[in-house]
């Protein structure tokens, strides 16, 4: 007498997962918590063929700046803001496009970086370089 209701709850158990089975076949190549699309990031392709004023900003570390950016890229690190700045806002002119990037592995400070340049900065038109600077360096090969 005691099998059979543990047979109906394994019965229903089973019968409950298996639209959540088909569900993860179905969706199997669409997995939203992989990644969130981002709104401002932007191509290493799509930034070479920007027309107009561009300003890169690196958000990497000084001692990653130092050892190799993009040619003309401001230094502007979350940890060096207030410093860096006003170094920023004077080399920037209305309506120039500016793109944040920093290292692939080891930092996500661009997004912050951009951020706080349209937030704190109030400036428009800025966007953060998918794959930073390794793929920025990638595609100069």
């Amino acid at each position: 007498m005691r099998k059979r209701p543990v047979r109906a709850v394994l019965l229903l158990f089973c019968l409950a997962l298996l639209p959540a089975i088909g569900e993860a076949v179905y969706f199997r190549d669409r997995i939203s918590w992989t990644q969130p699309p981002k709104q401002d990031e932007i191509t290493v392709l799509q930034a070479r063929s920007l027309t107009g004023a561009v300003m890169w900003i690196d958000a990497r570390p000084e001692e990653e700046f130092a050892a190799g950016h993009i040619p003309g890229a401001k230094l502007l690190s979350a940890e060096q803001w207030d410093s860096l700045l006003p170094q920023v806002l004077n080399a920037w002119t209305p309506g120039q496009k500016l793109i944040v990037y920093c290292s692939k592995q080891t930092c996500g400070a661009s997004h912050e970086v951009a951020r706080r340049l349209r937030e704190e900065a109030d400036l428009e038109n800025v966007f953060v370089l998918e794959g930073g600077w390794e793929a920025w360096r990638d595609s100069a090969k």
